[in-house]
């Protein structure tokens, strides 16, 4: 295993002289990615057609790029399925882990969670009947909340917005005490620090892979299931490549062996490529030196900001033990403070309704680009440098 950041940084396409902060919400181009996907379009798609399918062992690249995500995220081989969106693997998540306790109706999360996992909760309330309710809580109330009424947990690891990291083993322990499946989503985890799916004793979990793993816009999502759960997980979303014998065509489902019943369309084999690509930057890394100098990146960030700027706050904890691996800051003026920033080439971003949100990714940012962003964040503030129109004309995506 390697600690030589130098080296990672070397593998990735970063523009000139940029800060780049934004690797929780989009990682950046690995230099390997261009050339793969090329090759899978020229070679295998052109090439090959559709026999690419089984020389180019397509139909199995969910299960083996699967595998090579699971060892980053501290699952048991075999446990992790590649594809469709973020969104579907949490509705499929969710669904299975009502449909093994059935005597329950509730599904808990919290107020920190990610919009659409609520939102993919809500609506699967609703097709399921009026008795089943989404109740969300405070995350820091929702060790207190499970009781004997909720029949899923379901959470994001790490606060989208603060970076407030719940503790995984602790909540998932508590949920089983009560008789509660544990639903865990690792957008803001899977690539940023070690994640023990399996010593955590989680049912589920899912994730996205174009943020830390950096597979590039609308990357291939991933779901774990327990393999304790594998063989009688019910799929909500029963489709084609999740049946026991797709090729047999039958014209009625018979789930897949395992997580493989997880699949639901056709696998995005350009994605998957550009994916398995990216992956490769992680071959010889520890995820225990990742969180190392990602805690090191960002206590240097935080001291220099809250000496630089003091009408910043911070809403990231300064324990390490509950935080991920981003720092954000609060100001009534974040957005107009945040395009002043990425103006000035130092790239993070915002979310309402007054975060500014800085991801540490070590693998190609280090003290050179904490201390420059800290510089300009300080000029930018010291001299209102954000107070300009342009600045506050929002843009579709923040």
């Amino acid at each position: 295993m390697t600690t030589d950041f130098t080296a990672t940084r070397a593998l990735f396409d970063l523009p000139e002289g940029m800060v780049y902060l934004d690797g929780n919400s989009l990682g950046p181009l690995p230099r390997a990615v261009p050339d793969r996907v090329a090759r899978t379009i020229r070679d295998e798609w052109g090439g090959m057609l559709i026999s690419a399918w089984n020389k180019a062992d397509w139909m199995a690249m969910p299960r083996r790029v699967g595998d090579r995500v699971a060892r980053l995220i501290g699952a048991e081989p075999g446990s992790v399925v590649m594809g469709d969106t973020l969104s579907i693997k949490v509705y499929q998540a969710i669904a299975a882990g009502l449909d093994m306790n059935p005597a329950r109706r509730v599904i808990l999360s919290d107020n920190g969670n990610f919009p659409t996992d609520l939102y993919m909760a809500e609506g699967l309330c609703r097709t399921l009947g009026a008795d089943y309710r989404l109740k969300v809580v405070a995350p820091e109330d929702v060790a207190d909340a499970i009781d004997d009424t909720v029949a899923v947990l379901m959470l994001t690891e790490v606060d989208y917005r603060t970076g407030r990291r719940h503790d995984m083993a602790a909540l998932t322990a508590r949920a089983h005490a009560a008789g509660a499946i544990a639903v865990w989503d690792l957008a803001h985890s899977a690539g940023a620090f070690p994640v023990d799916l399996a010593g955590a004793g989680a049912d589920f979990a899912v994730g996205c892979t174009y943020k830390y793993l950096n597979s590039g816009p609308g990357g291939p999502a991933f779901i774990y299931v327990a393999p304790r759960h594998a063989d009688r997980a019910v799929p909500a979303l029963s489709g084609w490549l999740g049946h026991a014998a797709p090729f047999a065509f039958d014209l009625s489902y018979r789930p897949g062996a395992g997580v493989e019943r997880m699949r639901v369309g056709t696998p995005p084999i350009l994605q998957l490529a550009a994916l398995d690509a990216a992956l490769d930057v992680w071959d010889g890394v520890a995820m225990a030196d990742i969180r190392a100098a990602s805690l090191t990146l960002a206590d240097r960030f935080i001291q220099g900001v809250l000496a630089a700027c003091p009408d910043l706050r911070l809403v990231t904890p300064r324990d390490p033990a509950i935080r991920g691996s981003q720092v954000s800051f609060a100001h009534p003026e974040g957005y107009a403070i945040m395009q002043a920033l990425i103006a000035r080439g130092v790239v993070g971003d915002f979310r309402a309704p007054d975060i500014l949100r800085f991801g540490i990714t070590p693998l190609y940012i280090g003290t050179a680009e904490i201390d420059r962003a800290v510089a300009v964040l300080a000029t930018v503030m010291r001299e209102r440098l954000w107070d300009r129109p342009e600045y506050r004309e929002r843009a579709a995506v923040t």
